[in-house]
């Protein structure tokens, strides 16, 4: 604990009401993103959720509000090659069965259970490959599934992320809130350390957001790629010296509910564009 507070006060650098979130709109191709609303009543300790657009700079903002200026949109092109590629033992390609607007709504409804399992958008792809087309899946965060996962998710852009909690996923989410609550590493830090209890301030020479996901896969200008959801947990996690889990893992996937839940009302960008 006393690693942790000193970490903190170093690398946070002034008050949170210094560089609190702006008070933007974000209109994408002459669609209204929602962008702020009340937290969700299963959030303990916010009242309103910010999307992370709102803490970024001007000027990475109005990248994300231009699909012309979208550097993401070149990997949407190479996703609409690889929709129509065939690949596999059976001879089939992703258009064979499927346009992508087949897919509206469905990244705003993920991670979900099927059976017993926490699915993700990552899953069901590779489960098409490799069931349908009989392909070799892709990496969990190559450049082949980032570009579709941006596809697919581009088609519910606009729509509110609403995930299911309840049921069957109850069990996945109450994993993914102890992950995000439990400190770890060196640095003995938790995802809440710098989202939810610092949001607003600054670390290093980065504006804290509230860590939402509803713009994933994103284009990070710090990379010059798209990053998935999981390839960003791996990174927060290695930056606190925390041994990360595997991408594709149970870990992430619970995580990665509980983020969306946290996300609840907040409109899909994907792809969006940060830092």
């Amino acid at each position: 604990m006393r690693l942790r507070i000193c970490v903190l006060s170093l690398l946070i650098s002034a008050p949170s009401f210094a560089y609190a979130q702006d008070s933007n709109s974000l209109t994408i191709d002459g669609q209204v993103m929602v962008t702020e609303t009340a937290a969700p009543a299963h959030m303990e300790n916010v009242d309103t959720i910010y999307s992370g657009w709102r803490f970024r700079s001007q000027e990475t903002q109005a990248m994300e509000m231009d699909d012309f200026d979208n550097p993401a949109f070149v990997f949407l092109d190479k996703a609409y090659e690889l929709w129509d590629a065939v690949d596999g033992t059976e001879g089939k390609s992703c258009s064979s069965c499927h346009e992508p607007e087949d897919f509206t709504g469905l990244r705003a409804q993920l991670p979900r259970v099927e059976g017993e399992e926490l699915v993700t958008l990552e899953d069901l792809i590779n489960r098409s490959r490799v069931e349908h087309m009989g392909a070799e899946p892709w990496k969990w965060s190559g450049t082949q599934m980032t570009s579709m996962t941006a596809l697919v998710g581009l088609q519910s852009r606009g729509l509110p992320m609403d995930v299911a909690i309840e049921g069957d996923a109850k069990p996945f989410w109450e994993a993914g809130k102890e992950i995000y609550y439990t400190n770890v590493g060196q640095l003995d830090m938790a995802c809440s350390s710098c989202h939810e209890d610092n949001y607003g301030m600054m670390i290093r020479a980065d504006h804290l957001s509230q860590g939402q996901i509803n713009g994933f896969p994103t284009y990070r200008l710090k990379n010059a790629k798209l990053n998935s959801i999981h390839g960003r947990f791996k990174g927060c996690m290695t930056n606190i010296r925390a041994t990360p889990f595997k991408e594709g893992g149970a870990e992430f996937k619970a995580l990665e509910l509980y983020l969306a839940s946290r996300s609840e009302g907040l409109s899909v960008e994907t792809p969006s564009v940060r830092n």
